[in-house]
C-alpha cells in the first residue's frame, strides 16, 4: 500500500509540474520575444559604435596622411 501511494504521489506531482509548466508557457513565450528584442538592439546600438569608431579612426589615418605629404 505505501508504494502505491509514493507511486500515486509522483504521478500527481509529475501532473501538477506539467499544469505548472503549461501555464508559464505564455509567459516564457513573451519573455523570449522581449529577450529577442533586447539582443537585438543591444546588437544594433554595437554596430552602431563600431561604425563610428571605425570611421573615425580613417579619419585620422587620411588626416595623417595628408598632414605628411604637405609635410615632404
Amino acid at each position: 500500500m505505501k508504494e502505491f501511494l509514493v507511486g500515486l504521489l509522483v504521478v500527481l506531482m509529475a501532473l501538477v509540474l506539467t499544469l505548472i509548466g503549461f501555464l508559464l508557457l505564455p509567459v516564457l513565450l513573451v519573455l523570449s520575444v522581449f529577450l529577442r528584442l533586447v539582443v537585438g538592439m543591444v546588437i544594433l546600438l554595437l554596430a552602431i559604435w563600431l561604425i563610428g569608431k571605425v570611421t573615425l579612426f580613417l579619419m585620422e589615418v587620411i588626416k595623417k596622411k595628408e598632414i605628411s605629404k604637405i609635410g615632404e
